[in-house]
């Protein structure tokens, strides 16, 4: 195996083969989404430098952008210490990484109450 691909051995994939990605803004910060990775989508990823996810409801590799051309450049690769989750630092062309048009998937804010106990 080549040594680029070593690191693919230490995810935990889940049952069904895939993995919790999230794509984070690589300038500011901002977590523009979530999808899912097989390793098929994390090979096309490190080899064409672009975002691929694994489409659970068209159960079919998925180029993000590639017919909208909102692609996503990688950046950065990362993956969390238990070895489940990936975050891909990225360059979000055209600034919309959501299905519905806007920039980041993460729009709907839940208000926060504080408790008091007594």
């Amino acid at each position: 195996m080549n040594q680029n691909f070593l690191w693919i051995e230490q995810l935990k994939f889940n049952e069904k083969g895939l993995i919790p990605a999230i794509a984070q803004d690589y300038q500011d910060g901002t977590i523009l989404m979530m999808a899912w990775m097989n390793r098929e989508s994390i090979y096309s990823t490190l080899k064409t430098n672009e975002a691929h996810y694994w489409s659970r409801s068209r159960n079919e590799l998925w180029h993000k952008g590639g017919s909208s051309g909102h692609i996503q450049k990688i950046k950065e690769i990362l993956y969390d210490c238990d070895g489940d989750t990936i975050v891909l630092k990225i360059e979000q062309v055209g600034d919309i990484a959501c299905h519905t048009g806007v920039r980041s998937c993460f729009f709907n804010s839940v208000p926060i109450k504080t408790f008091v106990l007594i």
